[in-house]
């Protein structure tokens, strides 16, 4: 039975060459969700430049916590789907920098590419201060 991109898990391995190319722009020092999660990243401090792939089963609360990260002046950088549809994108994404991915990526070691467009999401100083006027 293929379960890729099924409900049956939420960890999918974000591609190597587009966590380097973002690691190389921001400097990462956290990932509030590794792989096999070894802590709670919604209960604690993140770090000054973070990148998260959050499980897209969570994905709401994951993005309030990297908003309000974010507000608190440290960068929050995340590998989302595209769905522009819901609240959580209308009440934070909005307020960030969004990068949208051309194509649908592969993730890990999936056979095919995602059923879904991805972004990128930024929420620093310079996208709050751009909509801040």
């Amino acid at each position: 039975m293929n379960v890729h991109f099924s409900s049956m898990t939420d960890e999918w391995r974000t591609p190597k060459s587009v966590y380097d190319a973002l690691d190389k722009e921001f400097g990462f020092d956290f990932d509030p969700c590794p792989m096999g999660g070894v802590w709670d990243g919604l209960a604690i401090e993140w770090g000054n430049s973070t990148f998260c792939n959050p499980p897209y089963s969570q994905i709401a609360k994951w993005i309030k916590k990297g908003y309000e990260e974010a507000e608190r002046g440290k960068t929050v950088v995340f590998l989302i789907p595209s769905r522009t549809d819901t609240r959580w994108w209308h009440d934070y994404c909005m307020k960030g920098q969004i990068r949208f991915i051309k194509g649908r990526l592969k993730f890990g070691d999936a056979k095919n590419n995602a059923p879904f467009p991805s972004c990128v999401v930024i929420f620093d100083k310079y996208a709050f201060n751009c909509q801040r006027g």
